[in-house]
């Protein structure tokens, strides 16, 4: 017997990454092989010719899995019965303006998505929010939840793992299959961690693989944490496909248990784990136990430089949820 339709809706459906996300959904690659959707396209209301445009492609794409699609820009409607959100639409940041208004910019925005989720979506609706400040956004949208579950408000950084396995992979000249347990750590800015102590090439330590702790130190750390801005001084543009196919993964791995690389960096609520607050959205390292479910990863060994940069970033996130304390519910 088949299974029967899951539903999966895209904000800013009409843009860069929800163009490249949803042909992939329709494909099956969000959820497996044999799971049908219909995906909700979910956007302001000047951009519904674009979505209806959208849609027909998809129709012409004639993907077996794709069982109907939804078009709006009502937000209780577009969130309807939904068992995925992928929040990608955002206020973009402008010229001149601080993280600190982006913030404010975005506060409405994802105090309205996360009321309509919590009202119209179903119960146990997985929520990943790829628009930036994505921790935040995030902690905005979760903390109107009265009765879906917040645990499952993530914001991503799969696209951060994503990079800093690429690096490691070009640097010591293997496929990025034989790289594991690469965690990002905190928030998605160039505060974030990527903790390279841990990491393993072939089944060996990246460390003693690469043997070169300056540029981990240095041109590693720094690739990572600015390949977005490095993306948009080449191209004119931010990164869109690669953002599109980390939010694949996270949403894939979470859903299906389908792991690669071992460890899945997801930004969470903060259990009080490693000494994070309780309840920041921060990215961990983290385990799928089963589908639908992950953990945080307990009891890695951090030094004296990991916990520093860990605590930079908590800093740093302590700071935003400051700065938009009157915006949670």
């Amino acid at each position: 017997m088949s299974k029967s339709p899951m539903r999966v809706a895209v904000t800013g459906a009409a843009g860069n990454i929800g163009y490249a996300l949803l042909f992939r959904i329709a494909a099956g690659d969000l959820l497996g092989p044999d799971q049908p959707v219909i995906i909700h396209l979910v956007d302001l209301p000047v951009a519904m010719d674009a979505c209806n445009g959208v849609v027909m492609e998809l129709q012409d794409g004639a993907f077996p899995l794709l069982h109907g699609t939804k078009v709006s820009s009502d937000l209780d409607e577009g969130f309807g019965d939904v068992d995925i959100a992928l929040l990608v639409g955002a206020r973009p940041r402008g010229p001149g303006m601080l993280r600190s208004d982006l913030l404010r910019g975005n506060g409405p925005i994802f105090t309205a998505q996360g009321q309509a989720i919590d009202a119209n979506a179903n119960e146990d609706v997985r929520v990943l929010v790829v628009g930036n400040p994505c921790n935040t956004n995030a902690l905005i949208a979760k903390s109107h939840v009265k009765r879906t579950n917040p645990l499952n408000y993530t914001a991503m950084t799969r696209l951060d793992q994503n990079r800093a396995m690429a690096q490691l992979a070009v640097k010591s000249g293997v496929p990025v299959a034989e790289i594991a347990n690469v965690g990002i750590w905190g928030n998605h800015s160039p505060t974030m961690f990527p903790n390279y102590f841990d990491a393993t090439i072939g089944g060996k330590p990246a460390t003693e693989v690469i043997g070169d702790d300056a540029w981990f130190a240095s041109e590693f750390t720094k690739t990572v944490q600015t390949r977005g801005k490095a993306i948009i001084n080449a191209r004119g543009k931010s990164s869109a496909a690669s953002a599109a196919s980390a939010a694949i993964d996270h949403i894939n791995s979470w859903m299906t248990g389908n792991v690669t690389g071992d460890f899945v960096s997801m930004a969470v609520p903060s259990d009080g784990s490693y000494g994070v607050p309780e309840g920041l959205i921060f990215s961990f390292p983290c385990a799928i136990p089963e589908p639908g479910k992950y953990e945080i990863v307990k009891g890695i060994e951090l030094n004296d430089v990991s916990k520093a940069a860990i605590a930079k970033t908590t800093e740093e996130l302590v700071s935003e949820r400051e700065a938009v304390s009157d915006l949670l519910g």
